[in-house]
């Protein structure tokens, strides 16, 4: 049977935002598994630490408190905007807000900080038309930026690689824990997968568990290279939701632009290899064949 400390540790990390619990001087007492998804920063490097040097600012929204201080000031418990860096470089805005811990006696025992990424703190509820029409919108972006690096392409050259990625766990999570669940699990692989991508790609949501990444990799070769990159990647984020833990992966279908063809086929043959690669159990890569 689980211990009590089992039990709180399942219960804190079965919600999808990151939570960091700061000791008074504001070393990092516990971090939670969504805190490395979010930031980058792993267990090992923060615990008994002080935070890391590019999440200050979560520390600085509230510092802890001197001596004698008086009990109650103002801290951001209704949520302040900051802006950092994930631990790749990466610009990161964060909602966060700050509670302060005390024991019975009233003392300052450490802080609470619970963040999660700014960019998801204006989506509205889940619901088919707002869903559909997010969705459109991310296609249609996609297909513009598509339509322009292919246009780069037959005109100079730049080399073009497509990538069509699919979640694996999508279909079962949404049978057994719902359309919410689903699109939690979602943000989190699109979270994972944009920290991998190269400076110049571009990656567009395409369907409610697919992804289409426009790369500039010089040959097939390489194009595949890098989708197993990312296929890792996928393998590391894994998910909870009330305290079921899944592990994600991917399916990728890569396909490198010819001169002999259209943007539509282009992306046909990107899509064909992905379901080549659902087809071979998930968690693969697939090559679709070059074109003369």
């Amino acid at each position: 049977m689980a211990d009590r400390s089992e039990l709180m540790e399942a219960a804190l990390e079965s919600f999808p935002e990151g939570l960091a619990l700061l000791d008074p001087g504001g070393g990092v007492a516990f971090w939670k598994r969504a805190a490395e998804s979010i930031t980058g920063f792993p267990n090992m490097e923060t615990v008994t630490r002080r935070i890391p040097w590019a999440l200050e600012p979560l520390l600085l929204a509230h510092p802890p408190e001197a001596p004698g201080e008086a009990r109650g000031g103002p801290h951001p418990e209704r949520g302040l905007l900051i802006e950092t860096q994930h631990r790749c470089g990466n610009k990161l805005p964060l909602m966060m807000r700050t509670v302060v811990l005390r024991d019975p006696l009233g003392g300052h025992i450490g802080t609470a900080v619970i963040f999660h990424i700014a960019e998801h703190l204006d989506s509205l509820p889940h619901g088919e038309s707002c869903e559909e029409s997010n969705l459109e919108a991310a296609q249609a972006e996609i297909e513009e930026q598509a339509q322009s690096a292919f246009d780069d392409f037959t005109q100079w050259g730049t080399p073009l690689g497509l990538l069509w990625v699919t979640v694996d766990q999508a279909h079962e999570l949404r049978k057994t824990h719902g359309a919410r669940a689903c699109k939690m699990m979602i943000e989190r692989i699109e979270r994972t997968l944009t920290h991998g991508l190269r400076p110049t790609e571009e990656l567009g949501r395409w369907g409610d568990d697919e992804f289409v990444i426009l790369s500039h990799e010089t040959s097939s070769g390489s194009l595949a290279s890098h989708a197993q990159v990312l296929l890792g990647l996928a393998r590391t984020s894994d998910f909870r939701w009330w305290g079921d833990r899944l592990s994600l992966t991917v399916s990728i279908g890569a396909a490198q632009a010819a001169k002999t063809e259209t943007l539509p086929q282009l992306f046909e043959r990107a899509k064909a290899a992905m379901f080549v690669s659902i087809h071979a159990g998930g968690n693969h890569i697939t090559l679709a064949p070059e074109r003369s």
